[in-house]
């Protein structure tokens, strides 16, 4: 495929190669705490959390806007925007979502001052939450070789391993006040996909949380459920709205 067209349909040769690079990719994934630069139990010497997020003119398959939002923590303030315009090759296919936005996403990262560099990041998307355990966040963890987290709002069904009738069904059953969590794990392989999570009293809807890259779950959802003063955790929310915010101003001035 060229790098410098649009693709609206890749081959099913293209995806059959994506698949095999992401089984490739899943081998690499390391699934524990390694090499925390705070404490995962009580998140001490926990200093900067980010938010990566990509947003869309209207009606445009091409443009986008990647966005890194870092946050201070434990006051979760912005102290660092950064914004990265993109034109995008693909358009969006459930599984694939990598190989559509995680090369902006990974520049705003390469581009980040030492002195502000996150010590995990949020990314708008999956990790192992998906069919071959090798989500966007999982991507981008192994590319800047930093702890990522998934976090996504919609739920993917992963084919013979988690459905969205029984999900939303347990969901219902369990997910009753903040903080409450229902584990994901695919009803053939017993794979742990990641964690339904409520995140707030107010948002019945959970988010779904998996691992990226180099952060346990429990850790995951620790880190997630600590940022959300609603139910998108403040570093993807705010890149989100101001990814937003830009592209909105960028089109009034043109």
């Amino acid at each position: 495929m060229s790098t410098e067209e649009y693709d609206a349909n890749p081959s099913a040769q293209q995806r059959h190669e994506w698949e095999k690079q992401q089984n490739m990719l899943n081998k690499q994934i390391i699934l524990t705490n390694e090499r925390l630069t705070f404490n995962p139990d009580t998140l001490e010497n926990l200093r900067y959390i980010a938010g990566v997020d990509l947003s869309f003119p209207e009606n445009d398959n091409e443009r986008a806007l990647a966005c890194l939002s870092i946050l201070s923590w434990p006051g979760l303030e912005v102290v660092h925007t950064a914004f990265k315009e993109t034109r995008l090759k693909l358009p969006y296919i459930a599984g694939f979502l990598a190989f559509r936005e995680v090369a902006p996403l990974h520049d705003l990262l390469r581009e980040t001052h030492p002195a502000i560099y996150p010590q995990v990041v949020l990314v708008d998307g999956n990790g192992r939450l998906h069919p071959r355990t090798c989500g966007v966040a999982c991507h981008l963890g192994l590319l800047a070789d930093t702890p990522t987290i998934g976090v996504a709002k919609n739920f993917l069904v992963i084919e013979n391993e988690l459905d969205m009738k029984s999900v939303k069904k347990q969901c219902g059953q369990v997910l009753h006040k903040r903080g409450d969590t229902l584990v994901l794990r695919g009803k053939t392989s017993g794979t742990v996909y990641g964690a339904a999570l409520r995140a707030t009293d107010a948002a019945p809807n959970p988010i779904f949380v998996s691992q990226g890259h180099r952060v346990s779950l429990q850790t995951a959802i620790k880190i997630v459920l600590a940022c959300c003063k609603y139910r998108i955790p403040e570093p993807i929310r705010r890149a989100d709205q101001d990814s937003r915010c830009f592209i909105k101003n960028m089109l009034a001035t043109k």
